[in-house]
This record gives structure tokens, C-alpha cells and sequence, in this order.
């Protein structure tokens, strides 16, 4: 029989080829989507693992806090109570002097007491710190092995630690709100005892008390307070450079509005450059807001923001 030159078999072969191999993608394609779906349910699994061992971490060292603080009111309202009848007796031969000390011992320690039953119902539920801290490195530890096999691409990765360096950050500004909060709240005591003892002293120099005396003790003794926290605080500095961060800020937004400015070179189609010059002009004036308040919160020897507001 004589060939055919019009015989497709080459092309239908080709297209059989093609169709099986297209076949084949498709089903590898399946399969790394099952993959893929497979494990972020082991991750949102993992995450949610987790927060709740961080959770439940730190309910339990709120709780330790709460037990330790009334243990210790505990001991001391008992010691109180002991050694202030003691002395009463010794000095007096009556230790019903000491009975208003010893019932507030006592109310002290009823309340403390009362706190330590509620911790103790309170963490039946809760496994120990030891245990906890075990949970969370465990969970923490599956987390990462899970991230590092799944081998995202660059673009993912730097997703990854946007994301880290987001809790990062949260992380390290709720450390310094709290050691903030207890310098202040240190410094503070500091400062109204200062003023305090001088009141005091001022107080006891054995006259006979009157209107006039007092008020003008009272006055000194606000004037000195206020003195000590204007100067510790700075209020008036951190005020001038807000607004003259807002005003710098507010001044970037109107000139990239109205494409004046540094704005002016780019025309309406080029949004997206002039956006980037914008944000980043934005973040160089937070970003110098930022030094300006770590030089305000450092002592006054040390270090002066560098540009002082003008005199009052």
C-alpha cells in the first residue's frame, strides 16, 4: 500500500504528547496545591498552639505575681503585727497600745489571704510555669522547623519577617512602656517625697500654726512640685517638637497634594515615584521625632536634642 503523504500520525502523536503532559502538570499542580492547603492547616494549627501557650504562660506568671504579693503581705502583716505588740509590751507593759496596728495587720492579712484562695482556685486549671514554658518552646520550635521546610521563595520570606520584625517591635515598645512607666512612677515618689520633707520640716518648727502659714506652706510646696516636674519631664520641649513634626508632616501632604515643591518634577503619571518620595520625606521626620524623644527621656548631662525650641 502506498504512503499517504497526507497522514497526520506525526501531529496526532504530538497532540497525544502534549495532552498527556499537560495531564501530568495538572496533576503535579494538584498536588502541590493539596501540599500547599496540607500545610498552612498545619501552620495555622501550629500558630494557634502558640498563642495559647503564651496565653496560658502568661495567666500563669500573672497569677505567680498575685500568689508571691499576698504571700509577702501575708509574712509581713503577721512580723507587723509580733513585733509591734512586742514593743508595745516592752516599752509600755500594754499591748493594747499597739491594737489599731494589729487590726489593720489583720484586715491586711485577711485580704491577702483571701487573694491567695482566689489564685489557688484560679490556677487549678493552669499547668505549672515549668511545664508551660516547655509547651510554648515546643510549639515555638515546630513553628520554625515548619517554616524553614516549606523553602517559600523571596518574596514570601520577606513577608515572614515583616511579620517578625512587626512582633519585634511590639514587643520591644511594651518593654520600654513598662520600664518607662516604673522609672517615672519611681521618680515621681522621689520628687513629692523631696518636697514633702521639706514641707514637713518647714511645718514642725514648734509656732503656733495659722491660715497664713499654712497656706504659704502649701503654696511652696505646690510650686515645688511643679518646678521639679517641669524640669524633669519637659513638657514644653516634647509639645514644640510634636507640632513641629506635625507641621512638617502636614507640609509634605499639601506640597505632594498639590505637586509643589519636591513633588513638582513628577507629572500624573508618576504617582507612584512621587508616593515613594513622599514616604520616605515622612519617615525621616518620624524617624528624627524618634531621636529628638530618646535625647528628651536621657538625663540633662548627657545628651541635648538637637535643636532647642525658642525662649519663651
Amino acid at each position: 500500500m502506498a504512503r499517504d503523504f497526507d497522514d497526520d500520525v506525526p501531529r496526532r502523536i504530538q497532540d497525544a504528547d502534549d495532552l498527556i503532559n499537560a495531564r501530568k502538570r495538572d496533576e503535579a499542580e494538584r498536588i502541590r496545591a493539596r501540599k500547599r492547603d496540607a500545610d498552612e492547616r498545619i501552620y495555622v494549627v501550629t500558630t494557634n498552639l502558640v498563642i495559647d501557650a503564651q496565653e496560658k504562660l502568661a495567666r500563669r506568671r500573672r497569677l505567680d505575681r498575685i500568689w508571691r504579693a499576698g504571700a509577702a503581705v501575708s509574712w509581713a502583716s503577721v512580723l507587723t503585727a509580733v513585733i509591734g505588740t512586742g514593743i508595745a509590751s516592752l516599752t509600755t507593759g500594754d499591748p493594747g497600745r499597739f491594737v489599731l496596728g494589729d487590726l489593720i495587720c489583720g484586715s491586711l492579712l485577711l485580704m491577702s489571704l483571701l487573694a491567695l484562695v482566689a489564685v489557688h482556685f484560679a490556677g487549678r486549671d493552669v499547668p505549672t510555669l515549668q511545664r508551660l514554658e516547655a509547651q510554648l518552646a515546643s510549639a515555638q520550635e515546630s513553628l520554625w522547623k515548619q517554616k524553614v521546610t516549606s523553602n517559600p521563595d523571596l518574596d514570601d520570606r520577606r513577608k515572614l519577617y515583616r511579620e517578625e520584625v512587626t512582633t519585634a517591635i511590639e514587643q520591644y515598645q511594651t518593654d520600654s512602656r513598662k520600664y518607662r512607666r516604673i522609672h517615672n512612677s519611681l521618680q515621681t515618689l522621689i520628687m513629692i517625697g523631696s518636697a514633702a520633707t521639706t514641707t514637713i520640716a518647714a511645718l514642725d518648727t514648734g509656732k503656733e500654726l495659722t491660715w497664713q502659714s499654712v497656706t504659704l506652706t502649701g503654696i511652696s510646696f505646690a510650686i515645688t512640685v511643679a518646678a521639679m516636674f517641669t524640669g524633669y519631664y519637659k513638657f514644653r520641649e516634647r509639645s514644640y517638637f510634636l507640632q513641629q513634626t506635625a507641621d512638617s508632616i502636614e507640609e509634605e501632604a499639601n506640597a505632594v497634594r498639590l505637586g509643589i515643591g519636591p513633588y513638582s518634577e513628577y507629572g500624573r503619571n508618576q504617582e507612584g515615584e512621587a508616593l515613594k518620595l513622599f514616604t520616605q520625606r515622612v519617615e525621616q521626620h518620624r524617624n528624627e521625632q524618634r531621636r529628638r524623644q530618646q535625647q528628651l527621656d536621657q538625663p540633662a548631662d548627657q545628651a541635648t536634642p538637637s535643636s532647642q525650641p525658642p525662649a519663651a
